[in-house]
């Protein structure tokens, strides 16, 4: 039987995903790779770290596969956004990548939004952010004139990727909508704002959609590598939008709840052009012609690992929340802001602090465990409040990462979100979206639906909303949504102290 790979190019480590066109996980290994930090804010990695450990996972792979060189037959990608890889004639790196969480770019985002603010929103569907690509490479522009004086192309990290395994150069959609740089309606690059920032055309890759072939494996490489060089090689795509791919989301009524160290709720938005004027992250989807919305809550899954750390270090996770079941919804009036490092969605503050509200002689450290669960997904909430706003409904939603993995915080999300939860057999993250990406590419599949029936698994165990839990919360979270405008000054002063 054939097999399909997903690389996964993560902040941390790259991870391959080897399955079959049954939809099993025949094998999987993962490589780690190291950043750094050569000044406050600054995050880079060495894209030659990328390359050997993706070396390194397909000979891990080789070795536990013994027919991977007859039966591989599709690769595609999945990887961090944003993140800057600059090329110069001869396709050499310039400098080390800059990095999806490297902040060094706020004067190049207030810039952005005074001299272009309103032509970015129209064309780009979003304001800009540290995050996002353009800042960065202004950054270079203007911090390192000779670096930027080579500059031939650049690349995200997955199409630097393809780029090592095809020698074809390009740039696919869902990657390119977080540049910032990207008319994503049109799904053709921004040349007005190409030419109003004095940025070359010939810089700016090609653009492909996910499940384009970019070519096969370059023979010496095949070689290197030990498998075959007929094997084709799909785009892939960015690392949010195979999750949600990889979760099922390809449904406008289905969304997706991600916790880890930050929080996502992510919505499926089909070919509608976004709404949201900015409030939210909005992106070409890894499916033709398809969009996705993102809100982000930048301290989720942080601010349980910070509240354990801080006052229960010597007790695991699962005995720290073993009792906030017994706590009634809404932590006998006890409230938390997970503002911990400052917000994305729906407030975009860098300053703003995370706070306990309601604090009163009766509380328990298991009411404190309770609040901080119902504080990190009453800041998720915020985004789906803000897509429900323009009409979007969620019949159910898909919860992954840290919140999937207690039953009462999923009994609180489907409370809170007022909708049904459901979780996967496997979490296999954005590696599972670049494998359908490849069996999609393949033809495998007619749809996305009946690829999504053979790959993706849910448990059989759902969470229904509790009708009396629904209506608490409801007064709760109306509460929570005045606590951001009730502290935001007093946080701000104390930063300044």
């Amino acid at each position: 039987m054939d097999y399909v790979l997903g690389l996964d190019l993560g902040t941390g480590s790259i991870k391959g995903l080897l399955m079959n066109q049954k939809g099993q996980l025949v094998s999987s290994a993962s490589s780690d790779y190291g950043l750094s930090t050569p000044a406050p804010g600054f995050s880079q990695q060495d894209p030659a770290d990328w390359i050997k450990g993706a070396n390194a996972v397909i000979a891990k792979l080789k070795e536990n596969v013994a027919d991977l060189k007859e039966h591989l037959v599709g690769i595609s990608f999945s990887g961090q956004m944003h993140s800057l890889v600059l090329l110069d004639e001869n396709d050499q790196v310039i400098r080390p990548a800059i990095l999806w969480n490297d902040v060094r770019t706020t004067k190049q985002c207030q810039e952005i939004m005074e001299w272009a603010g309103k032509l970015v929103l129209k064309l780009t569907q979003n304001i800009a952010l540290e995050g996002f690509t353009l800042p960065k490479i202004l950054w270079v522009k203007e911090n390192e004139p000779e670096n930027f004086a080579k500059v031939h192309q650049f690349l995200l990290p997955k199409d630097y990727l393809g780029f090592y395994f095809t020698g074809n150069k390009q740039m696919e959609l869902s990657d390119a909508a977080g540049t910032l740089l990207l008319d994503v309606e049109k799904k053709v690059w921004a040349e007005e704002l190409a030419e109003i920032f004095e940025l070359p055309k010939n810089i700016f890759p090609p653009l492909v959609q996910s499940t384009d072939l970019i070519g096969t494996i370059r023979p010496a490489l095949a070689e290197k590598l030990g498998i075959s060089s007929t094997t084709k090689v799909f785009a892939g795509g960015a690392d949010n939008a195979c999750a949600a791919l990889g979760a099922g989301i390809v449904s406008e009524e289905i969304g997706l709840a991600s916790i880890g160290t930050s929080g996502v709720f992510l919505s499926y938005e089909g070919e509608k052009k976004g709404h949201y004027q900015g409030k939210l992250h909005y992106f070409n989807h890894v499916l033709p012609n398809q969009y996705y919305a993102m809100g982000v809550t930048i301290a989720a899954g942080q601010s349980l690992s910070w509240f354990k750390k801080t006052f229960a270090p010597e007790i695991q996770f699962n005995e720290l929340l073993q009792n906030v079941g017994k706590i009634p919804a809404g932590s006998d009036g006890l409230l938390f802001a997970p503002y911990i490092m400052g917000e994305r969605t729906p407030h975009i503050d860098a300053k703003i602090r995370g706070s306990f509200l309601g604090m009163d002689a009766r509380h328990t450290r298991d009411h404190f465990a309770r609040a901080v669960l119902e504080g990190i997904t009453f800041s998720l909430k915020d985004s789906q409040n803000l897509m429900t706003s323009v009409g979007k409904s969620f019949s159910k939603i898909i919860s992954v990462g840290g919140g999937a993995k207690n039953p009462d915080w999923l009994q609180m999300q489907a409370d809170i979100f007022n909708a049904e939860i459901f979780t996967l057999e496997a979490e296999e993250g954005p590696g599972l979206g670049a494998v359908m990406l490849a069996a999609l590419g393949l033809g495998w599949f007619e749809t996305p639906q009946d690829c999504v029936d053979t790959f993706v698994k849910y448990r059989t165990q759902h969470y229904q909303p509790n009708e009396k839990n629904v209506a608490t919360y409801e007064k709760i979270y109306a509460i929570y949504q005045e606590v951001y405008g009730a502290t935001k000054e007093i946080s701000h002063q104390l930063l300044e102290q």
